[in-house]
């Protein structure tokens, strides 16, 4: 099958593939943004303690090691995806995803079981964080396979947007709990809510998936009997060096992430002494807004390219981060706004120029392998602990802006990395499935 003939999808293909690989990011994060948002309640239900700082570091501890499980997760749904296909696996992920989730939403408190609430929860979050590692770079891989080379950026853009539409919606479901229901309410039963919505959505998820078709590039690596039966070996052997490279651009993706959607909720109301449901309204915005300039930041990278793209994604982080954490920490609803929109810029554009680069740098024979582990490393190590390093450096520092400086140092290393990496946006990703071997995009370009 060539190149020409696998490039040619419809555009009513395209809408349902985005729609179905959406709708699994949509749930992932739909929980991962409704754990931090309610941080602070989880923390009393799961974690009492006459600290609240001290509770507050045990739950963001229980988010951070879920990210533990991410790299496994990552390997084993990688190299299941590069062997039976995008679509089967892409279905496992959402299905283990939508259980965990639920079954959070049923846990009994401290209070009811003592210590074996907290050491359920984290086992929970460690299930959620092994199913994580197979669903965000599957379904880039499996919406990109389809998309045409000259404008995946664009379509990619699309989980992206689900993704800031997931923080979006838990945003205002916790909004909603909180100015409807009194504390006591909040704590007895609210807070399972959002949590028991994730049920439903996987199911709808499942179906999605399940009605649609492999990729046309999978495809064409099983019709010429070319599928990888060692993934993980022939990605380690040739595939290292671009790992390390999109990693280390990834791990600013991670962290300006983390630090916009997750973070921020509890860094507006510790720092700029907003209550609880001024600083979920000020998410929201930012939150929104993320997902609408998120094609254009798709149509920018289109045309600019993957290079400028993540020049101009590291510049605008390093340049408006301090100015973002110092409005975000005046009290200023107004304020606060700007400043969490100026950090959302940046972080937009690196997570939709790193959704197309984590299809373009690998060839389909180990595409979802490769992309997974650079992926779920960055992210365990830099985002899944960027709430825990911001409230460590703000109590050793004693700075409301210290985690500035954290993020402007990792941009650094994510700019020399990002740009080590050659231009991608032109290569044929069905080109590179006919492939047996080559070192990253250098064999495609």
């Amino acid at each position: 099958m060539t190149s020409t003939t696998t490039e040619q999808v419809s555009p009513k293909t395209l809408r349902r593939v985005i729609v179905a690989a959406g709708i699994g990011n949509f749930v992932e994060w739909f929980d991962f943004a409704v754990y931090g948002f309610l941080a602070t309640t989880i923390a009393q239900q799961f974690f009492p303690s006459g600290d609240a700082s001290a509770a507050l570091l045990k739950t963001f501890a229980v988010f951070a090691v879920a990210f533990a499980f991410r790299p496994l997760g990552g390997i084993f749904f990688g190299m299941l995806g590069d062997r039976i296909g995008r679509k089967r696996t892409l279905a496992m992920t959402i299905l283990l995803m939508a259980g965990a989730t639920t079954l959070i939403g049923l846990l009994p408190t401290y209070a009811a079981i003592g210590v074996m609430a907290p050491i359920l929860l984290s086992l929970i979050r460690c299930a959620q964080g092994f199913s994580a590692g197979g669903e965000y770079a599957g379904a880039c891989a499996y919406l990109m396979e389809h998309a045409p080379r000259d404008k995946r950026a664009w379509y990619g853009s699309f989980i992206p947007v689900s993704t800031f539409s997931a923080f979006a919606a838990a945003a205002v479901v916790a909004y909603a709990l909180e100015a409807s229901l009194s504390a006591e309410a909040m704590g007895s039963w609210g807070w399972r809510l959002p949590f028991l919505i994730a049920a439903p959505l996987g199911l709808v998820g499942l179906y999605l998936r399940w009605k649609l078709d492999e990729t046309p590039a999978f495809q064409a690596v099983s019709q010429e009997h070319a599928v990888a039966h060692s993934p993980l070996k022939e990605t380690l052997r040739n595939h290292g060096a671009a790992i390390c490279c999109l990693g280390a651009f990834v791990s600013l993706t991670a962290l300006s992430f983390y630090m916009f959607t997750t973070y921020f909720a509890t860094y507006l109301q510790v720092a700029g002494g907003l209550s609880r449901a001024t600083a979920l309204l000020v998410s929201l915005i930012a939150l929104l807004f993320a997902a609408a300039i998120c094609p254009l930041a798709g149509l920018y990278s289109d045309r600019v390219g993957r290079r400028v793209t993540v020049m101009t994604a590291c510049a605008l982080l390093i340049v408006a981060v301090y100015p973002s954490f110092l409005m975000a920490s005046s009290g200023s609803f107004a304020a606060s706004v700007v400043g969490v929109m100026l950090l959302a810029i940046g972080a937009v554009l690196c997570g939709v120029v790193t959704a197309a680069l984590l299809s373009e740098t690998f060839p389909t024979r180990t595409r979802y392998t490769s992309s997974a582990i650079t992926y779920n490393m960055a992210y365990t190590i830099f985002g899944g602990t960027a709430p825990l390093v911001a409230t460590w450096l703000i109590s050793t520092t004693g700075s409301n802006l210290s985690p500035a400086f954290y993020l402007i140092a990792i941009a650094l290393l994510a700019l020399a990395g990002g740009l080590a990496l050659p231009e991608t946006s032109r290569i044929s990703l069905h080109d590179v499935a006919t492939q047996e071997k080559g070192a990253g995009v250098s064999a495609a370009a």
